[in-house]
């Protein structure tokens, strides 16, 4: 069953989380990091992406990188950007995007549980960016961004989180994105206590939605620093990794769309035709977004289709064959346009849903592209099969919305 642990968080004061809160490390790159962080000496990203503090042409493995880190850290910590709460708590963090509401509990993690596999994956992790991550967490001593969690929803507690909202929040801020955050701290023992003993009996399992390199590299470490503490106990901080974990039924997954770089010598009549084999096509005039499983749309030459796969390549009880993305893969990339490995193939990028249609036209459009392919959103519970199977799912399956954002809750787990 699933163990969680109240912590004492390093966070900002109410009046500067706006400033210091920032997107993901992984979905901006260095100059967008530095252009979003400029005029901001309080942004987060310092921290998470702390490259942008030095010269640009300084690689962004080197060591003065993850050393500046640390002193950006440290230096957050003694000037009052981020304050230790004085005792553990747990937190309860709510997003806020459009129509769409989802609360998580954020918490440690067990290390144990990730090799123990009640931590569930569903996506290999790249050694170069575990590598990184490791490399960061272990100069800075500390987990810098949560690792985005869900869990089969149990009653008991979606009854005790709606309560503990009914009160006022410590953090209540919207940023120009239009996402609202709202952030609980929950210091009573009792209710704390009931949360930690409902997730140990109530709670089979935890599945990574998204942060696969966070939560392999913070278990590493973990790891690690056991092995080289002659005292080990099983009690230190470096045994747990900060997670944020939502109930199953409150997560948002987006498409996650493909442009290719070409036709592979292909002519467009050839595409259709071939496509054709597998799937009923039809010219739709206007941008094609897939209404259900088993539907693609596709933009060729300023003009829409929408695809549907043909009943005989659907008829598929593994977990994984049965994606949409997997049927496309068999059917259309592979044996049509000569993709072969969606991970290494330089001529397929990915767009998450998030940028819309318009996206793809433009990608196209411009000629960058020849062909884009619109998806149908995975289901959380498609996710859930498939971790629960140990099986993996193609690359860039899941596009989860809201992000959340980072410095509003660090856990430090060693002072070396």
């Amino acid at each position: 069953m699933a163990i969680i642990s109240p912590f004492q968080a390093f966070r900002p004061p109410a009046e500067l989380a706006p400033l210091v809160a920032a997107r993901p490390y992984d979905v901006l790159n260095s100059e967008e990091a530095r252009v979003e962080a400029s005029g901001n000496d309080k942004s987060f990203l310092r921290v998470t992406k702390p490259e942008i503090d030095l010269p640009v042409e300084l690689d962004h493995y080197d060591e003065k990188v993850y050393k500046q880190g640390r002193d950006n850290l440290d230096e957050f910590i003694s000037g009052g950007v981020l304050i230790q709460d004085e005792a553990n708590c747990l937190y309860l963090y709510e997003l806020t995007m459009g129509a769409h509401v989802q609360t998580g509990i954020v918490a440690l993690s067990s290390v144990q549980d990730y090799f123990e596999d009640k931590i569930k994956k569903h996506e290999y992790t790249r050694p170069v960016k575990e590598k990184d991550r490791i490399k960061h967490m272990r100069t800075l001593g500390a987990h810098v961004g949560p690792v985005f969690l869900t869990y089969p929803h149990v009653e008991e507690i979606d009854t005790i989180i709606k309560k503990q909202c009914e009160q006022q929040a410590d953090y209540d801020f919207t940023l120009t994105d239009g996402i609202r955050h709202r952030l609980w701290v929950l210091d009573d023992k009792a209710v704390i206590a009931s949360i930690c003993t409902l997730f140990e009996h109530k709670v089979p399992a935890t599945y990574i939605a998204d942060g696969h390199h966070r939560a392999a590299s913070s278990a590493k470490v973990g790891r690690a620093l056991a092995e080289e503490n002659p005292g080990h106990t099983g009690k230190e901080p470096y045994n747990h990794f900060l997670s944020v974990l939502f109930p199953d039924d409150q997560m948002l997954i987006l498409d996650y769309n493909r442009v290719i770089k070409d036709l592979n010598g292909h002519s467009e009549d050839y595409v259709l035709q071939a496509l054709n084999m597998y799937f009923h096509i039809s010219s739709v005039g206007s941008p094609s977004k897939p209404a259900e499983v088993g539907e693609f749309g596709m933009y060729l030459n300023r003009r829409w289709y929408r695809l549907r796969a043909k009943e005989e390549i659907r008829r598929t009880d593994d977990p994984v064959l049965s994606l949409d993305i997997s049927i496309l893969q068999a059917f259309a990339l592979d044996p049509i346009f000569g993709i072969k490995d969606q991970r290494t193939d330089e001529r397929i990028d990915f767009v998450g849903g998030i940028r819309g249609l318009a996206e793809l036209e433009k990608r196209v459009d411009s000629g960058e592209m020849a062909v884009a392919f619109s998806l149908f959103p995975v289901s959380i519970q498609q996710l859930i099969n498939i971790a629960d199977a140990d099986q993996v799912m193609p690359p860039k399956s899941t596009w989860f919305e809201p992000k959340l954002r980072s410095g509003l809750l660090v856990h430090r787990f060693t002072t070396l």
